[in-house]
């Protein structure tokens, strides 16, 4: 891979913005990951997420499985400010992914007042996460994150 792409892969500003952004979005996101794999926080687990995905949604079991992957793993890398920028960009897509496959059809807003069936969301929750997925593939992790600490060390030629 290219120098310049890597280095831009790392590359992130000693910033306050970055860094509450990374951290309210990994703090957003792990519940919702912990629900998938855990089954925590009342969630279905694995088994009962990857059931939902094929059956409900109609992915493809391998689909199904990367998306779980991505929010999964992505949330962890996002909090430790690991390849932030290259995670942004798997979240960002993984979200426009759940947006056009299931919560466009349920319309913007949230189910706060059950006028949509139960479990039907619509997509406003999923327009932040792309707000913040973006503005951190731009700048990067932000203070205190891996990706600081390894851009310092490797500064952008």
């Amino acid at each position: 891979m290219d120098t310049k792409i890597k280095q831009w892969m790392i590359s992130s500003k000693n910033e306050w913005g970055p860094f509450i952004l990374r951290l309210t979005l990994g703090i957003v996101l792990f519940p919702h990951a912990v629900q998938k794999l855990f089954g925590w926080f009342g969630g279905p687990g694995l088994g009962g997420e990857m059931d939902y995905m094929t059956t409900h949604v109609g992915l493809h079991p391998l689909v199904a499985a990367a998306a779980i992957i991505v929010e999964c793993l992505g949330t962890f890398l996002i909090l430790i400010g690991l390849c932030t920028k290259l995670t942004s960009i798997a979240v960002f897509f993984l979200f426009i992914g759940m947006i056009v496959v299931d919560h466009a059809s349920h319309g913007f807003f949230m189910n706060w007042f059950g006028k949509i069936p139960a479990g039907a969301e619509g997509f406003e929750y999923h327009l932040l996460v792309l707000g913040i997925c973006l503005t951190l593939i731009v700048q990067g992790a932000g203070k205190y994150s891996i990706d600081r600490l390894r851009s310092r060390k490797n500064p952008v030629i």
